[in-house]
């Protein structure tokens, strides 16, 4: 299969290496277009002022392309400009440090990546890890393979991302797949006030969200029970409950 191959953490990061090269061993055609610095957080943004430069990465088997750009650039540029006469047939993004799940997937530059591949008629996968700080991805990596491998990507319907998340253990010790719906909880949200070495204060947010308000079949509340989480995306946001009470007069 042709798969892009993207994230939001940067091209040098291990998430991403570590899937380039398990997806190029499996036998898969890899190209890999993605943010030379991290992006994580930027969302769905796109550069409308600056021009996009870009460059190759060529080191110990990798092959990339860095974007001076955000996550759905990166996807953008692929799609519509670098293999524009080769298209892919997958669009990956990731693997993350740090789970997104919930309302994560608005705020995130790794699902949004997947997102914009959607948007440009292409099956997507967001691949994330529940660890900010992963010292090794090669056994997600290798589970993801086989994931690809498994999914009816022809017959899902039309803009549909999968949004893939795995606990902070080894593959093996989880306790499988769970096809769930994202949680509805929201952040507490905080920002610690600190100050800088001149005596300048600055903010730095912060936030959780408080297990108790997790639902038991919600994607945060399986993944720190050690799943595996899948959850299929659609981007319609309309509330069409809400429609019927609103007047047009």
């Amino acid at each position: 299969m042709k798969i892009l191959l993207t994230n939001d953490d940067g091209i040098q990061a291990i998430g991403l290496r570590a899937l380039f090269r398990v997806l190029v061993d499996a036998g898969h055609d890899v190209t890999c277009v993605a943010p030379i610095s991290e992006m994580s957080a930027v969302g769905h943004a796109v550069t409308m002022s600056l021009p996009l430069k870009t460059k190759i990465f060529r080191e110990n088997g990798f092959r990339g392309t860095g974007v001076t750009g955000t996550p759905a650039d990166c996807v953008k540029l692929a799609l519509g400009s670098l293999m524009r006469d080769d298209p892919p047939q997958l669009v990956v993004s990731g693997i993350n440090a740090g789970a997104n799940c919930g309302v994560d997937i608005l705020y995130s530059g790794t699902v949004s990546a997947a997102t914009e591949g959607s948007f440009m008629g292409l099956p997507s996968l967001a691949v994330s890890y529940d660890n900010f700080r992963p010292e090794s991805l090669d056994g997600p990596a290798r589970y993801v393979v086989g994931f690809i491998d498994r999914q009816p990507w022809g017959k899902l319907p039309p803009r549909c991302v999968l949004n893939l998340n795995f606990p902070d253990m080894p593959v093996e010790q989880t306790k499988g797949l769970k096809i769930c719906r994202l949680t509805r909880a929201a952040y507490d949200d905080w920002y610690d006030k600190r100050v800088d070495p001149r005596g300048n204060e600055y903010y730095w947010l912060d936030g959780v969200i408080p297990p108790e308000k997790l639902s038991r079949d919600s994607d945060r509340y399986l993944v720190s029970q050690g799943y595996i989480t899948v959850t299929p995306l659609k981007f319609d946001l309309t509330d069409v409950e809400t429609m019927a009470l609103l007047s047009e007069e």
